[in-house]
């Protein structure tokens, strides 16, 4: 039996009347009390994952504006000086691994770390010892209506009137109106200006790399050395990762953001432990589900740069990704731990839109299924600017390329032998600017006959979504004397469907494929995005 178990944040309904976040709050205050410096405060432990404290790092704002802490609006009052040492914030600052395969393993290690000082403190405070971090289950509840933010975060004040830690000004949401809430398919609201959050990397079987079930780079992320603010986020890190976190942020102006929307100040607000607890659950239920994490040598031994948090007696605690993958070792558990039902039979369902036969259909499902090598089939001629409403470009196809997806669409009385088509994946590549709670939602045109009404853009009615990406990390993955010397950020959605349904409506030998690109919210010029280019891939079927 595990020492510690995280339970869910919305039982009692989620209010203070919940003794785990109750005793959440605090010890979160008590953590507030202490000086920046200090490596068992709060402000310590936020710049673990990323800060915007010391002016002299290279992705401090300049001129100092927000997203400096210093002008983070109260609640809470961020103190910023004077700093720990040089050779502290080297050795702890600035770690949080994105678009990295190291992202699931660097989080699970700072969740214990912080917890075991949270329960240091909640004890001293008279609390119980066998305290845990909560978890934010917002797929969770009947019918999924954990989507809202636990009410306890939207208290001011403890049931005694003293201050609650856990309210946060600087968190506005969706709509830009402090209701935090995640736009899943269970909430209440479908703007259509929102990418629904989703769990359907949760169906990847491969951690590193992809499949027929798995789009690259993978459930877990690309194959990186150490990596903060990385450039290429994994399936499960784009969605719903990266999404919960800008939604919950949000906007208030085009220069001013809510503090979970960027990778530097997001572990300031409390309710950050409380996603990335349900993202900790989330890959423990993926492995328990039978999926393997890697065995490379250079993700179990972790990169170059160890990981460190503060440890006992002033020491660091270094850790690995080996030492992370199992939860059992590490003493704790989960309330809910239900394992995936089966993954949707995704080729099977292919198939039977492509007007394949039962027989059809049955021989492919009995038959082994790999993915061959991916080949560019064209690309935008010239980077993008977005600004405003969005934009489009014209993804010019490769005639030589495109002929072979073409040729890859076997005639129906053949599709029991021949081996399926190609799948088609298009990327965003080095995606720049430092606007970091932008939604940007990706539209392909399709012939008349090919768009379902359900999913189409209300600015182009023969548009279909092709998926919606949060730029979370965008401002420290552009600056040009950063770690990725200002590469920016790189997403890749599958398309299939929408060439499944050129093929149907017989329009798939076209010349070009027109993208368009479109905020969730209308950028100003401050907050204009940059997308160097605009990729579309085949990946053919193994026969």
């Amino acid at each position: 039996m595990a020492a510690y178990t995280r339970n869910n944040a919305w039982n009692s309904g989620g209010t203070l009347s919940n003794s785990d976040l109750l005793w959440y709050a605090k010890g979160v205050g008590q953590m507030m009390t202490r000086p920046i410096a200090d490596p068992t405060s709060w402000w310590f432990y936020a710049a673990i994952h990323g800060e915007y404290a010391n002016p002299q790092t290279a992705w401090y704002p300049k001129p100092a504006a927000f997203p400096a802490w210093g002008f983070v609006q109260a609640p809470p009052t961020i103190p910023t000086t004077p700093l720990p040492t040089a050779q502290a914030q080297a050795q702890y600052w600035n770690q949080c691994q994105h678009g990295s395969w190291y992202f699931f393993p660097w989080h699970r290690g700072y969740l214990l770390s912080i917890e075991a000082q949270l329960r240091k403190d909640i004890v001293a405070l008279g609390g119980p010892t066998t305290w845990a971090l909560p978890y934010w289950s917002y797929f969770g509840g009947n019918a999924g209506s954990q989507y809202q933010m636990p009410p306890a975060f939207a208290q001011k004040t403890l049931p005694d009137g003293t201050a609650n830690a856990l309210y946060f000004t600087m968190r506005y949401g969706p709509d830009s109106d402090s209701n935090i809430f995640i736009p899943t398919a269970a909430s209440p609201d479908k703007d259509p200006a929102y990418g629904v959050v989703t769990e359907e990397a949760m169906h990847n079987t491969v951690y590193t790399g992809h499949n027929k079930q798995t789009l690259p780079p993978g459930f877990g992320g690309p194959n990186t050395a150490f990596s903060h603010s990385g450039q290429g986020h994994g399936n499960f890190e784009r969605n719903p990762h990266d999404l919960v976190h800008v939604y919950v942020g949000g906007q208030l102006s085009d220069t001013e953001y809510g503090l979970m929307a960027d990778p530097n100040t997001a572990a300031l607000d409390p309710v950050f432990y409380l996603h990335h607890c349900n993202i900790d659950r989330l890959w423990a239920v993926w492995n328990a589900s039978g999926n393997a994490n890697p065995t490379d040598p250079a993700w179990l031994n972790g990169p170059a740069k160890q990981f460190a948090m503060p440890g006992a007696a002033g020491q660091p605690w270094y850790y690995t990704p080996g030492q992370m993958q199992d939860l059992a070792p590490l003493g704790y558990d989960y309330q809910e731990m239900t394992a995936l039902p089966a993954a949707p039979a995704l080729l099977t369902e292919r198939l039977k839109v492509l007007g394949a036969t039962p027989d059809a259909v049955a021989r492919q499902a009995a038959r082994p299924q790999a993915s061959g090598p991916t080949e560019l089939l064209g690309a935008s001629a010239n980077g993008l600017r977005i600004q405003g409403r969005g934009t489009s470009a014209a993804v010019k196809l490769d005639a030589t390329v495109r002929r072979k997806t073409v040729e890859s669409f076997a005639p129906v009385a053949k599709m029991a032998t021949a081996p399926p088509p190609d799948k088609a994946f298009l990327k965003l590549e080095n995606i720049t600017g430092t606007f970091d709670a932008t939604v940007l939602n990706v539209y392909l045109d399709a012939p008349p006959a090919a768009a379902p009404t359900s999913t189409a853009a209300p600015a182009a009615a023969q548009s279909v979504l092709a998926g919606s990406v949060a730029l979370f990390g965008l401002r420290l993955a552009s600056l040009s004397d950063g770690q990725h010397g200002g590469e920016g950020l790189t997403f890749t959605l599958d398309i299939t469907p929408l060439i499944d349904q050129l093929h149907l409506a017989q329009g798939l030998d076209v010349a070009s494929l027109q993208v368009s690109i479109v905020p969730n919210k209308p950028l100003s010029a401050k907050g204009e995005v940059q997308v160097g280019r605009i990729s579309v891939f085949r990946q053919a079927s193994e026969a």
